[in-house]
């Protein structure tokens, strides 16, 4: 298989939209870490401990996901620069390794987005512990007694 120029170029939008989605991502969580932060000063409450552990996670996480989408946009670049000076199999290996790093970042944000969740229910746990389950927060109801 011979690689075209344009093949490798294929990544760069989807690295531009990931960056753009997770540094957004990163600047909401830092905020809400922040705003946590001042919450537990002001009221220390160990809800506020496990959300703001939760999120320390996910900056982490976040943190990889674009180190790895950067790297693999650096491999797709260098992979052209081969195809334009005629190593096609070296080009090969590194759009290869490119895919992969673009896979391995994908699957990262599938983790990030189900912590995410999780700190979601967190959150809302106190909201069940005063109301009960009844709304059926994440799935989960109360069973209706039937007269």
């Amino acid at each position: 298989m011979e690689l075209a120029i344009s093949t490798p170029a294929i990544l760069f939008s989807t690295v531009s939209l990931m960056m753009i989605a997770f540094t957004n991502r990163y600047l909401a969580i830092a905020s809400l870490i922040r705003e946590l932060h001042d919450k537990f000063r002001i009221s220390p409450n160990e809800n506020y401990v496990e959300q703001i552990k939760h999120l320390h996670r996910r900056v982490h996480i976040i943190r990889n996901i674009q180190f790895i989408i950067v790297t693999s946009l650096l491999l797709s670049a260098v992979s052209m620069l081969f195809i334009y000076l005629q190593y096609q199999s070296v080009a090969q290996v590194l759009f290869f390794v490119a895919l992969l790093l673009q896979i391995g970042a994908l699957s990262l944000s599938i983790w990030e987005i189900s912590l995410s969740i999780h700190a979601l229910k967190i959150e809302l746990s106190d909201m069940e512990e005063k109301l009960g389950k009844q709304f059926g927060f994440f799935g989960r109801t109360k069973p209706k007694n039937i007269e």
